[in-house]
């Protein structure tokens, strides 16, 4: 019996220093998350409930309550991610089909210039957009010399413009896990589906396109989340008339000076972003999605 337990002692020191040197491996990890994650967004739920005279108060929260602005300010936030998430899947996913059914080299030379814009920085591809766009733009002028319409379009500083920059910029993050779902389906698939008597169309809809759906839900889901948070392109080319809440976040800070406010934006937009995500991983399944999942 004694030796039954000096035996049970030594193994629970073996997995108590087991799960020391763990943890020591961890550390630098879990610092590095407490640094950049946990420590800033801790500042930022206080700094939220701290009032203009400096004492706990949620009169921050109270403020975008009250005022109908912050609520048509987040409609418009989530109208563009709405709306942008659905013209990348109108245009990304048939352009992702396409690129599938290449032969293997020229499919990579495709793959290769939907990365392209990720090479060239994000504001320098917006104020292009801004000088297609306007009025005396090469859109406008290249438009009228075709006779397409003979008055130049207003196509910046509105919705149009900011939808126009933020789908090129958001289209690779939908192509590439589709393009991925697509290049894991067996083609025998598709030839059992025909062998068996369905059309082209029918064989699509019943046996490709499903399987395709993890890799369109993961795209979709990853725009959307992204486009939330966009401040450069809708800044530039909404030209104040579409405002987002990443935007009234920084007119908080740098007009009002007012971090309180400020901070209360980022924290609903926080808490409505893992809302977002906790309802997809109720509905879908993000493992398999994102590639964890066998």
């Amino acid at each position: 019996m004694q030796a039954l337990r000096t035996n049970e002692a030594g193994l629970r020191r073996d997995e108590w220093l087991e799960r020391l040197k763990l943890f020591g491996l961890g550390s630098p990890a879990i610092l590095l998350i407490l640094i950049i994650l946990v420590i800033p967004v801790g500042w930022l739920f206080y700094v939220s409930f701290i009032g203009a005279d400096g004492t706990f108060s949620l009169e921050n929260y109270e403020r975008m309550l009250r005022r109908k602005s912050y609520a048509r300010i987040f409609q418009t936030t989530f109208e563009v991610s709405f709306l942008t998430t659905g013209l990348c899947i109108l245009i990304g996913y048939p352009l992702a089909y396409f690129i599938s059914g290449l032969p293997n080299r020229i499919a990579n030379l495709c793959l290769i210039t939907v990365l392209l814009p990720f090479w060239t920085s994000l504001l320098v591809r917006t104020y292009a957009w801004l000088v297609l766009l306007q009025k005396r733009g090469l859109v406008n002028e290249w438009a009228m010399s075709l006779g397409l319409w003979d008055e130049p379009i207003k196509m910046v500083h509105n919705m149009t413009g900011t939808l126009i920059g933020m789908v090129h910029i958001m289209l690779p993050f939908l192509i590439l896990p589709v393009y991925g779902a697509m290049r894991a389906i067996d083609g025998d698939l598709m030839k059992a589906a025909s062998n068996l008597g369905a059309s082209p169309r029918h064989a699509f809809w019943t046996v490709f396109f499903p399987l395709t759906l993890p890799g369109l839900f993961a795209g979709s889901l990853m725009v959307f989340i992204l486009c939330l948070g966009f401040f450069v392109t809708p800044a530039v080319l909404g030209g104040g008339k579409v405002i987002m809440v990443s935007m009234k976040i920084v007119s908080n800070i740098e007009l009002f000076v007012n971090w309180g406010a400020a901070s209360a934006l980022g924290v609903v937009l926080l808490v409505s972003t893992v809302a977002i995500l906790w309802i997809a991983s109720r509905f879908l399944n993000l493992e398999k999605m994102t590639g964890g999942g066998h």
